[in-house]
């Protein structure tokens, strides 16, 4: 991901990416983005060391798992 932040837009092919046609936008639909909250949450301190130590981007990571054992406990 770091790599493909340097990479101008130039340098992309979207030769094989279709064209968004009137059929699409026909049946499209607006998407908000899920805004995010400041909390507080206590977390046992392994718990969270180890995120930490995954990067400095830990509590997006953190959101992420909750957020993958959300989708999974729908799915059951």
């Amino acid at each position: 991901m770091k790599k493909s932040k340097n990479i101008p837009d130039s340098a992309i092919d979207t030769s094989d990416i279709p064209k968004l046609d009137d059929h699409f936008w026909e049946t499209a639909k607006m998407v908000k983005p899920i805004t995010k909250k400041a909390i507080s949450i206590c977390l046992d301190s392994d718990v969270l060391e180890w995120f930490k130590n995954q990067g400095k981007d830990y509590e997006s990571m953190i959101n992420t798992v909750v957020r993958s054992y959300i989708n999974h406990q729908e799915h059951l």
